[in-house]
């Protein structure tokens, strides 16, 4: 289990985390699962400028009124509980030789636009094959 710190940032790279879970591995499949009700997992390619753009596009879907029946927490907290819907909670990789086979320019990241809760867990496991 991972714990991670989202305070200051929306997007949190994890795919160092999820190479040296597998290298212990070897085929496979590892899944990378995100147990809260207002976070996702996501692979997209980043430090380019598209976690900038996810996260403008999220929050440009899903924005901070009062127009959500989920209403308690912080102002607009409803769009958190509506992201999983649009970023999963979960992915799942395919895994050679203790080696996720990413593409080359794909990182696998935490998304979270909660404002109240900025303490993550992520757990991954492994399925040989």
């Amino acid at each position: 289990m991972l714990d991670v710190d989202t305070s200051r940032r929306r997007i949190v790279d994890l795919t160092s985390e999820v190479r040296d879970f597998c290298a212990a591995q070897q085929d496979g499949l590892c899944n990378v699962f995100v147990p809260h009700a207002t976070a996702g997992v996501a692979v997209i390619e980043t430090g380019a400028g598209s976690d900038d753009d996810l996260i403008e596009t999220l929050e440009r879907l899903l924005p901070r009124d009062d127009r959500y029946r989920h209403s308690h927490g912080s102002p607009g907290h409803g769009a958190d509980h509506v992201l999983p819907g649009l970023v999963s909670p979960s992915v799942t990789l395919p895994v050679a030789g203790g080696e996720p086979l990413l593409g080359t320019w794909q990182s696998i990241v935490l998304v979270d636009l909660n404002r109240d809760n900025p303490h993550r867990s992520v757990r991954l496991s492994f399925v040989a094959g």
